[in-house]
Parts: C-alpha cells; structure tokens; sequence
C-alpha cells in the first residue's frame, strides 16, 4: 500500500508540472525513476494516463479522472499527518478528564491552570460525577483520565495514589457536643448525621465500616454534595461527615470543628485512573506528567 502510495504522488506532482523531468527534480528523484513509477501504475491500472509529447506529458482522460480523486485523497492525507504532528507537539488535541466538583476545586485547579498556560491549544473538558460516575465514564472511554477514590475492582483500572484522605465528623464550633472528649462510633452513630447520599462510594465505604462493628447509620439529613454537607454543619444543623483534606479551610477558620472518635475510618486513597493497555495520547501523558511533579495533598497546595 504504502508503494502504491509513492506511485499516487509521483503521478500528481507529474499530472501538476507536465514534465516527467520537471516532476523528478521536484521530487529528488532521477528521471527514470520517475519515468518508471509513472509506467509502475499505468501498467497496474491498465489504462494510459498520460499522453507523452516532445514539450512533456498532458493527462488522458482516464488521467485527468484519476487526478482529480488522487489530489483530495492526498490533501486529505497530508491535512491528517499535520494534525497528527501538532497533536503530538500538544499544539492541539483535546483532554477529556473527569472528577467530582470536590476534587476539582481543591486539587485540580492548579493543574488545570498550569496546563491551560502552558498548552493553549489543547482543548479541555470535564465531567464530574461521583467516584464510581466518573469510573463509568472512563469504562466507556468517554473520559481520557479519571480521578477518583480508589476503585474497589482495582485490575479493571491502572492507578496512582495522589492522597490520601480522612473521612471525619464535624460541627459547628458552639454545636452541643463535646469536643474535648473521644466518642465512640456507636456514640456518633446515635447524632443527627448529615451524610452523602448513597450514590457516593465514601458513603458506601463509611456504612460497611459501620455495619462491620454492628452499627447501622440513620442520617437525618441525606445530600449530594461535599459543599453542602460543610454548610449544613456549619449553621448548626448537625453532625457531618466529611473528608478532612476538602475541609481543611473550614476546619483551620474555626466555621467547624472535628470531633475525636475512636475508631478512627480508616483513611481512602485519591487516585488517578486511567485504562489499562490503553496508549495514552501527548495531552493526557503530559496532564498526568503536570500532576506526578506536583502530587500533594489539597491542604498542602493550599499553603503553598
């Protein structure tokens, strides 16, 4: 194919100068190989493509019908090797990444900014959704690079921790409790709770650790996001759980307080996922480069 291929763009830079020899120095080619590769495709073809005359060569009809087909096919060609270059040269492309809206403000933010700067032409895009959405999605293929909580199947995913994070109860600071002292989970387990709902995998992963001690979780309050359980707790509604890493500027102001508990939830890791056996382009290889160098915990890209 790729023969034939040489074949095709001798013809049209021949069928374009009407000159065999012309054609061959335009091509760094000697004229009869040039001469030859014309004779190559004509015999292939069985038909004649070119009329040969003292002042050089014109197109046949046959040639001029085979002409214009090869010219689009080649500018077709050569306009895909070019966005293939500027591809890999992340002049352009596109990157398709998925999160929660969590994890997008308090950790990819820098990364997305960073990126944008620095690749300009690369068009980015998010989906967010919940851990096992964005997991879905990237199944799918309709995202190039998830982030999320660590998958429970973790062979269908390859994977790279970026944190770890704490699942913690908090209050408003003059809520009726006791935060001086360690509570029992059996104890939280009687509060008001204010909870994700139970699409969300840390809600999930919260009640098995609470079903694996015999407890049972009735939250008073069942929401859809992190923000909201913050701002729930904030005015006093009741006890929420949240991630302390999402948290931390809430907690460090004094808008909440986290209450001691013993057993402490065994913390979950914030990976970044992608497909495994899957080729990755230069946008998501690059994305994922920006996020390696700078990997840390959203409390520490805070005070940085």
């Amino acid at each position: 194919m790729e023969a034939k291929l040489e074949l095709y763009r001798v013809f049209q830079v021949v069928a374009e100068a009407g000159s065999i020899s012309a054609a061959a120095k335009a091509l760094y080619l000697s004229q009869p190989a040039a001469s030859q590769a014309v004779k190559r495709l004509e015999d292939q073809l069985r038909t004649p493509l070119f009329v040969r005359g003292k002042r050089g060569v014109t197109l046949t009809r046959e040639g001029r019908l085979l002409y214009e087909q090869v010219r689009g096919a080649i500018c077709l060609l050569e306009n895909a090797e070019e966005k293939l270059r500027q591809t890999r040269l992340l002049e352009t492309g596109q990157l398709v990444i998925g999160a929660s809206d969590t994890m997008t403000r308090t950790f990819l933010l820098p990364y997305l900014e960073a990126f944008r700067r620095e690749k300009p032409g690369v068009r980015l895009q998010l989906r967010n959704g919940t851990s096992r959405q964005v997991l879905s999605l990237l199944s799918q293929g309709t995202v190039d690079i998830a982030f999320a909580s660590m998958p429970e199947e973790t062979a269908n995913f390859q994977t790279e921790v970026c944190f770890d994070t704490h699942m913690v109860f908090v209050a408003a600071a003059g809520y009726p409790c006791d935060f001086q002292r360690t509570h029992t989970l059996a104890e939280v387990a009687r509060m008001p709770l204010i909870l994700l709902d139970r699409q969300a995998g840390s809600r999930l992963y919260l009640e098995k650790r609470f079903e694996s001690l015999g407890l049972a979780l009735r939250p008073e309050m069942e929401l859809a996001t992190h923000d909201l359980l913050l701002q729930l707790a904030r005015i006093g509604l009741g006890v929420a759980c949240v991630t302390r890493e999402y948290a931390h500027i809430e907690l460090a102001e004094g808008l909440v307080r986290e209450l001691r508990t013993a057993p402490v939830i065994p913390p979950r890791q914030a990976v970044m996922c992608t497909l495994p056996q899957t080729a990755q382009t230069p946008a998501v290889a690059h994305f994922m480069a920006f996020v390696r160098r700078g990997r840390t915990a959203p409390q520490s890209q805070q005070q940085s």
